[in-house]
């Protein structure tokens, strides 16, 4: 009598190489994600190393990245964590090691994993990439610091050159030159597949003075905070004469500029540019005022005839969110995170971030010293693995 066959059982779905990387690349973006599952097995942890599937993870994230922490935008570079352990990258990863002779430098802004720094002392912008610990210098471009504008008043911004790309990134450095009466805003890009400046874009900067402007007397100027990526554009705070918001279209290559929806120098009235609500790619705008607590979110609407126009989106109540007491809390915020729509507020109470759709909110450490503006540091970290089973990247995991 033949034996009997059986066919074969089939290969669980854990054991098929094909679909495996495609379960790894839905894990969720959390530091420890990957280091986790490189120990289930050698078959998994051959996966995790391969530079192509962190690649591909780092893109498949690249639209939800976790918020590290905010740096220190007032010239110290101190670090705020805000992931807590396993997910929290150790320390020393954001700490920078200048050259010596570098002098005093100041953060201009952080995006797509880079943090983007002016080195006035030496007239050069640093590239910083934490989790690789490269750098990249470029000088500023001639001409920029001009008619009455040093390195201390330029601002910037830093981007990838395209989503997922990690090889290409632009950076892009703005200022306010000429007389008072004269007043421009002058823009460049640097683009590293052209490795080269552009050419300049200008637009004048209007010089219309308000009653009630702390800075009535002073010509219209860039602000020094973090600039907001919305869409193609990229956008920063005006102050000075003219309350406003410059904008810098990437793909037309133009300056604008356009009115806050509200009056903004006033005492107790804090601000922040944010994204707009609802998607669309335009840009927004979180005013409070102290004198109530209620946090306005407005947004940019463009009618039937393609004229823009500010309209509220939402109010916060911030004093029942955050159970606050009447006239005793004097609130400023002072760092927004665009990906994960995050706001960082210092208060007596202490230092608050909270996330702008869910309303949910998370008290951190205060910092040793007062800040006044934090740049978010946003990225997807993929922890690099040896085949011996050692993690390359598990040191910067801090579990205690």
């Amino acid at each position: 009598m033949p034996a009997s066959s059986h066919p074969p059982s089939p290969a669980s779905p854990l054991e098929d190489d094909n679909l495996v990387p495609q379960i790894l690349l839905r894990l969720p973006p959390d530091p420890s994600s990957l280091p986790r599952a490189s120990l289930a097995c050698t078959r998994w942890r051959n996966h995790v190393a391969d530079p192509g599937f962190r690649r591909r993870f780092r893109l498949h994230h690249c639209r939800n990245p976790p918020l590290h922490g905010f740096f220190d935008g007032c010239g110290s570079l101190d670090f705020l964590p805000t992931l807590d352990a396993p997910d929290r990258v150790a320390p020393e990863r954001f700490s920078l090691k200048l050259d010596e002779g570098d002098g005093v430098c100041r953060p201009l802004g952080c995006r797509h994993g880079l943090v983007l720094i002016i080195v006035p002392k030496r007239l050069q912008v640093l590239l910083w990439e934490p989790f690789t610990g490269d750098q990249h210098r470029l000088d500023v471009p001639p001409g920029l610091t001009t008619n009455g504008c040093d390195a201390s008043r330029i601002n910037g911004a830093v981007l990838r050159g395209a989503a997922g790309d990690a090889e290409h990134f632009q950076v892009v450095l703005v200022a306010a030159d000429g007389g008072v009466e004269n007043r421009r805003a002058v823009a460049c890009v640097y683009s590293s597949e052209a490795g080269a400046w552009e050419r300049f874009i200008t637009t004048p900067l209007p010089n219309h003075g308000h009653a009630s402007s702390l800075f009535l007397r002073y010509p219209t100027s860039v602000y020094m905070d973090h600039a907001v990526l919305a869409g193609d554009s990229l956008y920063w705070q005006l102050i000075g004469n003219f309350q406003g918001i410059l904008q810098l279209d990437l793909e037309r290559k133009r300056l604008a500029v356009m009115p806050v929806p509200v009056p903004i120098y006033s005492k107790g009235n804090c601000f922040k540019l944010t994204r707009a609500e609802g998607g669309g790619g335009g840009i927004g705008f979180l005013f409070m005022s102290n004198s109530d607590y209620i946090a306005q979110l407005w947004r940019r609407k463009t009618d039937a005839d393609g004229v823009a126009s500010w309209v509220i989106g939402r109010s916060i109540e911030l004093d029942k969110l955050l159970s606050l007491r009447s006239g005793m809390e004097n609130i400023r915020i002072v760092g927004f995170a665009e990906d994960n729509n995050v706001v960082l507020m210092d208060m007596l109470s202490g230092f608050f971030m909270i996330q702008l759709d869910s309303l949910q909110f998370k008290k951190l450490a205060r910092p040793k010293a007062a800040v006044s503006c934090c740049h978010a540091f946003e990225s997807v970290y993929a922890a690099e693995t040896s085949i011996g089973g050692r993690h390359d990247g598990a040191d910067l995991l801090h579990n205690t």
